[in-house]
């Protein structure tokens, strides 16, 4: 073990935690008609991209590092074509998605991030499988973030820092004593 696996596995639930909690906050400001609005025929509706997130996730982090990560018994075409019933059914899959992975992070150690694992039978380190899903999850949640920020329009509450809020927020954090810590700590 290197020391800087132990920070990068910390890190990278951190992070994931992270884009969970931007997830919910958009899709906490929509109804359920504003999930399931597909924008046109070549876009998802959010409760789509959740479909897809769901389904990617359970198979990617079941059994992962004694399975390939792409199940036998996941449609991921269905993903893109059935939808849920209505945002509470839809947040249960997500819910159970965001469980699935983050129980197999929490469950990982750092010994463990130059094991290999296989997504249909290309191997990769536990530490390269990490920082893709990493990537695919967030594309996803900006996805899911944007169109919340459409549907909503200027009733959107912002995620982040809001729009001219950036001296008051720079203001705060420049009055601060410098320390080292991860840039989600705090955040609410």
């Amino acid at each position: 073990m290197k020391p800087n696996d132990e920070i990068f596995l910390k890190n990278a639930i951190k992070l994931f935690r992270n884009y969970k909690k931007l997830g919910e906050g958009a899709i906490a400001q929509l109804n359920d008609a504003e999930v399931l609005l597909q924008p046109n025929e070549a876009s998802n509706s959010i409760a789509l991209i959740v479909h897809h997130l769901s389904g990617n996730m359970l198979s990617r982090w079941t059994d992962f590092l004694s399975t390939d990560g792409e199940k036998p018994w996941r449609n991921r075409e269905s993903e893109f074509g059935e939808s849920y019933p209505n945002k509470a059914a839809m947040m249960g899959a997500w819910e159970k998605g965001w469980s699935c992975l983050l129980q197999a992070l929490e469950n990982l150690k750092p010994e463990d991030l130059s094991k290999v694992i296989y997504i249909r039978n290309e191997g990769q380190s536990v530490l390269e499988a990490i920082q893709r899903q990493l990537a695919h999850y967030s594309s996803h949640v900006g996805q899911i973030m944007f169109q919340s920020k459409i549907i909503k329009g200027n009733d959107f509450k912002s995620l982040s820092i809001p729009r001219g809020g950036s001296d008051s927020f720079n203001k705060e954090k420049f009055g601060q004593e410098k320390s080292r810590k991860h840039f989600t700590d705090g955040l609410k």
